[in-house]
């Protein structure tokens, strides 16, 4: 994947990262790695489930039948985890080269003491 991950999708990958999840984990992973900033819509998810999947980097790891119900299980595919080590890699370097910005701003930028009216006494 050539252009950067949008930040729902890049969660779903890291919330997949650590092992399969179902739908409603990888909707709770998603606001936990986001700190409540982001929380995805059943839809919202499955949709992007579904493009991901297409794309190669989620596949379904396994279905089972909870209280009647299907919940299907979804992993990170190999082609998945080189893309999400890759945006991993990426958005270091950006945080790297930012902080250096920032650290050499606030040295150069130092606030100098108050100077004091004075005179002899």
């Amino acid at each position: 994947m050539d252009t950067p991950l949008r930040e729902p999708t890049f969660l779903i990958l890291t919330a997949l990262a650590r092992e399969p999840l179902h739908g409603y984990a990888i909707i709770g992973e998603v606001a936990a790695l986001s700190d409540g900033r982001l929380t995805l819509r059943p839809g919202t998810l499955y949709g992007a489930l579904d493009r991901l999947t297409d794309a190669g980097l989620v596949a379904v790891d396994r279905e089972e039948t909870v209280d009647g119900r299907l919940r299907r299980y979804y992993r990170l595919s190999p082609t998945g985890e080189t893309t999400l080590a890759a945006e991993t890699e990426r958005l270091r370097r950006n945080v790297e080269a930012a902080t250096a910005r920032l650290g050499a701003r606030s040295r150069a930028v130092r606030p100098t003491a108050p100077r004091t009216a004075g005179g002899l006494a």
